[in-house]
């Protein structure tokens, strides 16, 4: 029996029946089509995980019962806060996706001068709340019990701005220092990466200026999505737990 693992962001109490969260409760019912007395597992993103059965369904809510917490530390020792460059199409979704699977700790969405996604504010309202979606998503499916960071989308200047004590990188091709060289930081990495296009040359200098040591993945030109989830797997497998 497959025992599905499902993200509820409140209190999740023991030996007392309460309310799945609505996005959960509409997995149960309608994409799972579960029963009552079926086992789950539930985390609310607190580092821990809950056994639990379900004890009714309806078409709208989900009655459980959590019956043991359970520690099981399954993050990397490794801090990387990525810095995204904001791109079209499914190539985010990807990126924050797989990045999470990958063990990354935080996430901001950064956009720059060949961004080329436009959204008025209640558009990037939607777009925020979808990205969490797919994180807590991607949460259910690796095993972590503790869910990423996900900022609000700044400007390149913002995050050039952002005070860090981690070691601070922009993948830039053609770079004379490469990626899997970069030395060992207890204080984990600040990651930039530039949209579909890459980061211009101007925004490359910016960076520099503002601490940012340019690194290379090899002589290949990588796409976006590819060039985060390489540099992600690199610094994991060199200093994480990959």
């Amino acid at each position: 029996m497959r025992i599905p693992r499902l993200y509820h962001p409140g209190n999740i109490p023991l030996d007392e029946e309460f309310l799945l969260d609505d996005d959960a409760a509409h997995h149960v019912a309608t994409v799972l089509r579960l029963k009552a007395n079926h086992p789950v597992v539930l985390f609310n993103g607190d580092g821990n995980e809950y056994s639990a059965q379900i004890i009714a369904v309806n078409r709208k809510q989900v009655v459980i019962e959590a019956d043991a917490c359970l520690t099981i530390g399954k993050e990397s020792p490794l801090p990387i806060h990525l810095g995204q460059g904001v791109s079209k199409g499914d190539r985010m979704d990807t990126v924050l996706q797989k990045s999470v699977e990958l063990g990354v700790t935080e996430i901001t969405p950064v956009l720059t001068q060949r961004c080329a996604v436009k959204l008025d504010e209640k558009r990037w309202e939607k777009k925020i709340q979808q990205w969490q979606k797919i994180i807590t998503g991607a949460c259910e499916q690796c095993g972590r019990n503790v869910v990423p960071v996900l900022n609000a989308p700044v400007t390149l200047n913002q995050w050039l701005a952002s005070p860090t004590q981690a070691v601070r990188l922009t993948l830039a091709p053609g770079a004379d220092s490469a990626l899997v060289k970069t030395p060992y930081s207890s204080k984990g990495y600040r990651l930039l990466i530039g949209p579909e296009g890459g980061l211009s040359e101007q925004e490359i200098h910016q960076a520099n200026e503002s601490g940012y040591t340019s690194v290379s993945l090899g002589p290949r030109i990588l796409r976006t999505e590819t060039a985060a989830l390489a540099a992600i797997t690199i610094l994991q497998s060199q200093h994480g737990d990959l």
